[in-house]
């Protein structure tokens, strides 16, 4: 399962809501982390290198997914070219994805869900440091 996101390291999927949500199913039983950022938002660009390291970190027991939001593919891609997480984004421009998981319009957010599928906990604003982020991994979703 985890494996599969790997594999698809700094990718922008396709699919809307229904691809997105068949993922989440296909994670159940693992927590996860959902990413939303947008390559034109500075605080994203600056919590990007905390993801990567948390993500590498954990990924063996933590799903982590991106939502690229209100955003354009081909300033998308180069930004994960500059900032490539090892974990897939979806391409989410009208925020469909965003406003069904209830991620508030701002960015970026964090959104943590346990292993049962439940939203535990919705983080606004960026993390400044991988400390911070591992916090909140303990604290939400017992990683």
């Amino acid at each position: 399962m985890l494996a599969s996101l790997h594999a698809q390291s700094a990718k922008l999927l396709q699919g809307g809501v229904p691809a997105f949500e068949k993922r989440l199913a296909s994670l159940r039983g693992h927590p996860v982390v959902v990413n939303k950022w947008a390559s034109w938002c500075n605080p994203c660009r600056a919590e990007f290198p905390a993801f990567q390291q948390v993500a590498t970190d954990h990924g063996k027991k933590i799903a982590f997914l991106g939502i690229n939001s209100g955003d354009s593919t081909q300033p998308a891609r180069r930004f994960l070219g500059q900032f490539p997480e090892p974990f897939p984004s979806y391409v989410d421009p009208d925020e469909a994805i965003a406003r069904r998981l209830k991620a508030p319009a701002n960015y970026p957010v964090t959104v943590f869900i346990d292993a049962r599928g439940k939203t535990a906990f919705i983080h606004q604003g960026g993390y400044v440091t991988k400390e911070e982020l591992e916090a909140d991994l303990d604290r939400y979703i017992g990683a």
